[in-house]
């Protein structure tokens, strides 16, 4: 099990951080989410869901901390959380920094770090709801199928939550574009 652990730290780490905003909290997380895995090996059978179990328990753990704090997270974007991740993917799923970090990279352009920014924002800013699931499909690369076995709800549920914050994004980036075409064309004006 400590291997399996070893295996998707950095994995869990980033969920963490998402789900908590803070890097302390993060921590924490992982810490009772790699106690709580070890204490329930014997449990884990399935040897090709490994990630989805782990990031369940991560998530139940976080739900209970939320319940037993009685506290909601605040939606606010906070640089630091993603100042590590860097796109690799022409289908958009995010990688850690360490694996991007050639300037011979076509994706580390400027103008691409930009969109990448104003993206994140944009998913920092969607409902926790269908953030969760933009992160786990997205970002961690997990189906359809084990994102409803992490967040423990119906994949048809994970399908809309989805297809209502692709919605979202794309309509909050056509807008961006939108008012940087004006302002483009008012200072061209000037």
């Amino acid at each position: 099990m400590s291997a399996i652990l070893a295996d998707e730290l950095d994995a869990l780490w980033r969920f963490a951080l998402r789900l908590t905003s803070n890097k302390t909290d993060a921590e924490d997380l992982v810490q009772q989410t790699c106690l709580k895995a070890l204490e329930n090996a014997e449990q884990y059978r399935d040897q090709g869901r490994r990630r989805s179990w782990l990031f369940r328990i991560e998530h139940r753990i976080w739900l209970n901390l939320l319940r037993s704090r009685q506290i909601r997270s605040s939606g606010s974007f906070n640089n630091d959380r993603f100042s590590n991740i860097r796109t690799d993917e022409p289908n958009g799923s995010f990688q850690s920094a360490e694996i991007i970090n050639s300037t011979d990279n076509e994706y580390y352009s400027p103008e691409f770090q930009l969109h990448l920014h104003q993206v994140l924002l944009e998913v920092e800013s969607l409902p926790e709801a269908q953030r969760l699931v933009v992160v786990l499909i997205c970002v961690e690369g997990f189906t359809y199928q084990e994102t409803a076995e992490v967040l423990d709800i119906p994949i048809g549920t994970i399908m809309s939550r989805l297809a209502r914050a692709r919605m979202t994004l794309g309509k909050a980036m056509k807008n961006s574009s939108r008012g940087k075409k004006s302002a483009n064309s008012q200072e061209e004006a000037l």
